[in-house]
């Protein structure tokens, strides 16, 4: 006669009390936001009204004196907001949550505190094995501004700073066209019986779709090349208007180029830009055409393009006007510290209403997708293959 076996026990049958979600409990954040010492980095994390914003709900913002002088921001501003001012560099480092644009350097994490939240741009490209050694040694959880994603998708830091990109280059090349120097002293724009100004913008991605926006609405005629016919389509579905679009051919490039008052560079690539605009087609441009390279962040896809520098923005070469200026949003410094601020604020919010990072990046993806480092662990694959270090995927560790 065989016995009935059950996997459960006799207690485990019996009705068990029903187990509630415990209430999370709220923490207090204590940010410390010191100045930022990267190359041509003029942009802060937080305005005043949102250090405000935050003091109010009862956290504690401790920042380095001068640090908003570059955004227009004073000291007496982010005091009177709630903020502790201070000149003592190593003590806003000595805070348990660190705030900045540019990443920190090795001398700054040598400051900050073992187990450290620090939350900031990554700049992967300019960035060496031993940055994240160093960070790891701490143990210290990093996010990223560039890697956290909104549920749709996008990623909110990026598309702001390509936007503010797009827009500038037309403005930057509206100035450079009617400098006395080499100016051609054209206005840009459309008025009645004079042509209107002919800009060739290569690439359709946020760049070039704001490049497009600003050009359209000062009056110029655009030219948009991209090898991607559904960035093209985007392009125009957002822009609510049929404009000229064209995949990268040299024939109709060149041709283009030749017509052009104004290049716009607004390509993308995974490691480096492609090379698009070879010094051929720059020599046929026309004499004091301007070019602006945004894309020199990756290495600039106009063949003659070389680096320079917001105190020193521009070179001709070949008769035609270059500017050629990394972090363009650096430039426009309180329009873009306000667009990170409005970005990052809410999160701020989220992580001390979720009882601190932990339970914050275990609710919200976006989040936890904006982790490289956490506790010291490397997250994130592709920096770990990119340098050759040993990684882990968060959802094995947070979940």
């Amino acid at each position: 006669m065989s016995i009935a076996i059950t996997p459960f026990t006799k207690s485990q049958l019996l009705p068990q009390e029903e187990k509630l979600e415990v209430k999370r409990q709220k923490s207090e954040l204590f940010i410390g936001i010191p100045s930022e010492t990267s190359y041509q980095e003029r942009r802060i994390c937080l305005t005043p009204d949102a250090v405000n914003s935050l003091t109010y709900h009862g956290h504690r913002v401790m920042i380095e004196s001068g640090a908003g002088v570059s955004s227009s921001y004073s000291d007496k501003e982010y005091s009177d907001a709630g903020a502790e001012v201070t000149c003592d560099t190593r003590k806003v480092f000595g805070c348990p949550m660190i705030l900045k644009v540019g990443a920190p350097t090795l001398t700054e994490i040598e400051m900050m505190n073992n187990q450290a939240i620090l939350i900031s741009s990554i700049q992967l490209k300019t960035k060496k094995k031993a940055y994240f050694e160093a960070l790891t040694k701490k143990k210290i959880t990093a996010l990223a501004f560039e890697y956290i994603k909104d549920p749709d998708g996008t990623y909110p830091a990026v598309r702001s700073s390509s936007e503010i990109a797009g827009t500038a280059s037309i403005l930057i090349a509206a100035e450079l066209m009617i400098t006395n120097e080499f100016g051609k002293g054209l206005l840009f724009g459309n008025i009645t019986g004079v042509p209107p100004t002919e800009v060739v913008i290569i690439g359709a991605g946020t760049v070039g779709e704001f490049a497009a926006k600003t050009a359209i609405g000062l009056g110029a005629n655009i030219k948009v090349f991209d090898n991607s016919i559904t960035k093209l389509r985007r392009l125009q579905n957002n822009l609510n208007q049929r404009i000229f679009t064209s995949t990268i051919q040299p024939k109709s490039l060149l041709k283009a180029l030749r017509r052009c008052d104004v290049a716009i560079g607004a390509m993308r690539g995974i490691e480096r830009c492609p090379i698009v605009v070879t010094e051929t087609m720059v020599e046929n441009m026309k004499k004091g055409a301007v070019i602006v390279d945004v894309s020199i962040d990756t290495g600039g896809c106009f063949e003659t393009s070389e680096v320079t520098s917001h105190e020193k923005p521009t070179f001709i070469k070949n008769d035609v006007l270059h500017y050629c200026v990394p972090n363009i949003p650096s430039r426009y410094s309180k329009t873009a510290s306000l667009s990170i601020s409005n970005i990052i604020t809410p999160y701020l919010m989220q992580i001390a209403n979720d009882g601190g990072i932990e339970s914050a990046i275990r609710c919200d993806m976006s989040l936890k997708n904006g982790v490289y480092l956490y506790h010291g662990i490397l997250t994130n694959k592709a920096i770990g293959d990119w340098f050759d270090l040993p990684n882990n995927d968060i959802n094995l560790i947070v979940f």
